[in-house]
């Protein structure tokens, strides 16, 4: 009798298991799906609606802004193919002359147009580097461009938060949204809010040679 309660009880456990990865995959490609067709740039958010529209509300159940990046990838290939493809590669060659715009602060290229999440919603994310706080303004008006100041806040590290400036402008007929770090910041990447781990970043050589290989 005792082992088999253990197996009923082994059993349960198991299935218990799989009915909960198979709703974390649920709600991670619905997350996903809203979006890919809404528009949505924050993981919490589309997380929160697509456990609402599914009427999934335990933790366990819910996936990891990994998973949901994941599934975006899927469901921008299965549905989107070459339109989220040629989206991509505009918004890549707007990086790289944005990058060789802003080439004295020491640039880089973050976010889902350098990892390939990008779609028609998608702003270029970039990171620039001064000490002087009002030397990208600076560079901004000389240039003539019109840009709506704005905070973020980044993951320095595993210990530190901070709040940094954010000018947003248009070019080309996109949105960019360019952070401004320390110098010091070039030495390591802020934490990524998908994974926690430095972000992957790109110079304009890099995505240069990203483009070619494309």
């Amino acid at each position: 009798m005792t082992d088999a309660r253990q197996h009923a009880r082994q059993h349960a456990h198991q299935h218990a298991q799989a009915r909960t990865r198979e709703r974390r995959q649920r709600l991670a490609h619905e997350a996903a799906r809203l979006m890919a067709e809404g528009g949505i740039r924050d993981f919490q958010m589309a997380k929160r609606k697509a456990a609402q529209r599914l009427g999934i509300f335990d933790d366990a159940s819910l996936p990891r802004n990994r998973e949901i990046e994941d599934a975006l990838r899927d469901y921008q290939r299965l549905f989107l193919g070459d339109r989220q493809q040629a989206d991509l590669r505009h918004r890549r060659e707007a990086a790289l002359r944005a990058l060789e715009f802003f080439t004295a602060f020491q640039p880089r290229l973050v976010g889902p147009v350098l990892d390939g999440t990008a779609d028609a919603h998608s702003p270029v994310l970039l990171h620039l580097h001064s000490d002087d706080a009002d030397a990208v303004p600076r560079w901004l008006d000389e240039q003539g461009i019109p840009a709506q100041a704005r905070t973020r806040r980044l993951r320095l590290n595993r210990e530190r938060e901070a709040e940094v400036p954010a000018w947003l402008f248009g070019a080309e007929g996109l949105g960019f949204e360019a952070l401004v770090l320390p110098l010091d910041g070039l030495r390591q990447a802020p934490l990524s809010a998908i994974d926690e781990k430095p972000m992957r970043r790109a110079s304009a050589a890099q995505l240069r040679t990203l483009l070619a290989n494309d």
